[in-house]
């Protein structure tokens, strides 16, 4: 049997930038494991299957894998997957289009555009909101993790915290630019330092405010080896989470407020990530995550 496949590099709209994505179409006779393996043959962060029927009300169900692991959500595969249903749809320009995306944490409204110019962007409602998961390790075991001195973790009232929506993220504030490009993972010390908090797929989402560019609000790095991802090029469903973090040290204002978070520099991969948070008695009502996407390629899987 043959399966068509496309991939497409997302939260940007310049091929090979961004996050790349596989997308299989008709996952039909594929089991979990078949999927795993599929997941690890593109070894890219994540990888697609659209599931043969979709549930009522519902654009397509899909599936989520890292090379390493199941999701039951993630940012870049939703919007990739809306753009690419988007675009086989045969959006016009200047047409938008609403539909639903079935993932295993619940359905995801969905709201694609393709630009008057050619360019899709997709953005998403986050299926739940961000909660605290537990603590975080100590900064100075956490620096210790990312070849850091435990100087160059905290600003501004940041300190280290875990939050999840519903995929789960320790952030881990730094304090410059410099040390986030300095940041050098121990994979050894990281897995024994989250499995003694309960973690057993640790991910690290490093932020500052130190940006390349000038519009962007924060500058990220995400780490995943539980997940089989050494660096991540560009993670919505950390941008998700992120809305917590901000709810707890920046303290907005209630009312919506618009944060760019700019990812995948340190990899050649710059991405572009646009969070949405609603604040309403200082807590987080509701996320959206936005970005771009580009197709790059398309074939067929023989298997």
């Amino acid at each position: 049997m043959t399966r068509r496949f496309h991939t497409l590099d997302v939260f940007t709209g310049t091929p090979l930038a961004g996050n790349p994505l596989a997308v299989v179409h008709d996952a039909t006779g594929l089991d979990t494991a078949a999927m795993q393996k599929i997941a690890g043959e593109f070894n890219l962060s994540e990888t697609v299957f659209i599931l043969p029927e979709a549930a009522p009300g519902h654009r397509a169900d899909i599936r989520i894998f890292t090379p390493g692991a199941e999701l039951p959500f993630a940012g870049h595969p939703t919007v990739g997957t809306a753009v690419l249903l988007a675009q086989l749809d045969g959006l016009s320009p200047g047409a938008e289009t609403r539909f639903v995306l079935g993932e295993k944490a619940g359905p995801v409204p969905c709201h694609a555009v393709r630009h008057a110019d050619g360019r899709y962007e997709a953005t998403f409602e986050a299926p739940r909101r961000p909660a605290v998961i537990g603590p975080a390790p100590d900064p100075a075991q956490l620096a210790g993790i990312l070849g850091l001195t435990p100087g160059d973790i905290g600003f501004d009232g940041h300190r280290p915290s875990r939050y999840g929506a519903p995929v789960s993220f320790c952030y881990v504030p730094v304090k410059t630019r410099a040390a986030m490009d300095a940041i050098r993972v121990d994979t050894r010390w990281c897995a024994e330092t989250f499995a003694a908090i309960g973690e057993n797929h640790p991910a690290i989402f490093a932020y500052t405010r130190q940006t390349v560019d000038p519009a962007a609000s924060f500058h990220a790095r995400m780490f995943a080896p539980g997940l089989g991802i050494a660096e991540d090029p560009a993670t919505g469903s950390a941008a998700a989470a992120f809305a917590g973090v901000l709810a707890e040290f920046d303290r907005p204002a209630d009312g919506t407020h618009a944060v760019v978070i700019e990812q995948g520099f340190a990899m050649g991969r710059p991405s572009r990530i646009a969070l949405g948070l609603t604040i309403e008695g200082r807590a987080v009502t509701r996320v959206t995550i936005g970005g771009g996407a580009v197709m790059v390629a398309e074939g067929r899987l023989h298997l």
